[in-house]
């Protein structure tokens, strides 16, 4: 019978869980969660106050006002669960002037290769292994981010733009947009930072397109069928402090504390209620005259119950590298999930960045 010929293949899982999206999802655009950069990720991802350059765009917007070069580039590459999903960042930022900058931030996060098996048994019962075809899941999402100083000394403002687009193969697609807002305010060489995600909360409408004969195996094996629907992400509160340290002869610190809090119900973090949860991380950094850094983060602290049934509090400790040639070029690179601390695998992920006033006329 046809109905055996489904595999439990993930366009299932996810058409399923994208069905009835007329509400708020709790884990809607969540890999735009997962942070960017070598040493935003090293840092536990902690960049809300401290931020200022071209990956401000990201962490928050606000940063940008401070950006230091005229042009600014960033690259990264990641790959998580051994190699199955990639995940990948460019950024560009530009400084207008003194006061504002501008910038530009694309994210891909993707599953490739996935086998569709819907159509590997034929109507005479056959297994043919030539019908199998395969297609990827990807999520898409642009920035186009603002950040300018304002009259007050030490405060800035700035505005994310944001375009998503998510794709599963042929099978389904959504389009989606939304507005991010942050602010970073520095007195007394304390830095402080807000960001709010999702300010307008972030609509994805997702329309879905099924062939007649994956129709059928949709039925014949007891799913439902997909329906369009518009799905909803809610405003997410991040703030920051920070502050960085001159410790002599060459050497500096930095060290900063975020603290999320988002607002689609009760999460597994170290506070939680109906209404909100309370999702801190750390990080620190030491350097030597600008060139070489090492970091540090602690993040993702959640309960859980060990063997014996006791209550436990995990977290994900972080560590990472950079090193800066003529304040030009830096390559950050971040070890993340060190040891059994959490569930997920080791990821080794590097960053370049590129950052000059001006480029040489011929």
């Amino acid at each position: 019978m046809k109905s055996h010929s489904i595999h439990y293949f993930l366009i299932i899982i996810i058409a399923l869980a994208s069905k009835d999206v007329v509400a708020q999802s709790k884990y809607s655009n969540e890999f735009l969660n997962l942070g960017i950069g070598a040493k935003g990720l090293s840092l536990a991802n902690t960049g809300v106050s401290m931020v200022n350059d071209v990956t401000a765009s990201y962490w928050n917007p606000a940063g940008l006002a401070n950006v230091e070069k005229k042009y600014e580039l960033s690259l990264m590459h990641a790959a998580y669960f051994a190699g199955i999903a990639n995940y990948d960042y460019l950024g560009i930022s530009y400084r207008i002037d003194e006061k504002q900058s501008v910038g530009f931030t694309l994210v891909r996060f993707g599953v490739d290769g996935i086998p569709n098996t819907t159509q590997l048994i034929d109507n005479q019962g056959n297994i043919n292994y030539n019908r199998i075809t395969y297609f990827s899941a990807v999520d898409w999402a642009a920035l186009f981010s603002y950040g300018r100083k304002l009259p007050l000394n030490g405060l800035t403002i700035g505005m994310n733009f944001k375009l998503i687009r998510r794709k599963i193969g042929k099978f389904a697609g959504a389009w989606g947009f939304g507005l991010d807002a942050g602010l970073q305010y520095e007195i007394n060489k304390w830095k402080f930072g807000l960001m709010v995600r999702d300010i307008t909360s972030t609509f994805n409408a997702w329309n879905y397109s099924l062939s007649e004969e994956v129709e059928k195996v949709f039925i014949a094996t007891g799913n439902e069928l997909p329906e369009n629907g518009l799905e909803l992400t809610l405003p997410r509160l991040s703030l920051g402090f920070g502050r960085d340290f001159n410790l002599g002869k060459g050497f500096t610190a930095m060290t900063c504390l975020d603290i999320d809090i988002p607002f689609d119900g009760k999460r597994n973090t170290l506070v939680s209620s109906k209404l909100l949860s309370l999702d801190p991380h750390l990080g620190l950094e030491f350097g030597y005259k600008n060139i070489v850094f090492v970091r540090s983060g602690v993040g993702n602290l959640q309960k859980e119950k060990n063997i014996d049934g006791k209550q436990i509090v995990t977290c994900q400790v972080n560590i990472g590298v950079g090193f800066t040639i003529k304040k030009i070029l830096t390559i950050d690179y971040a070890l993340t999930d060190l040891g059994d601390i959490s569930v997920a695998l080791y990821s080794h992920v590097f960053s370049l960045k590129l950052a000059i006033d001006q480029f040489r006329k011929n």
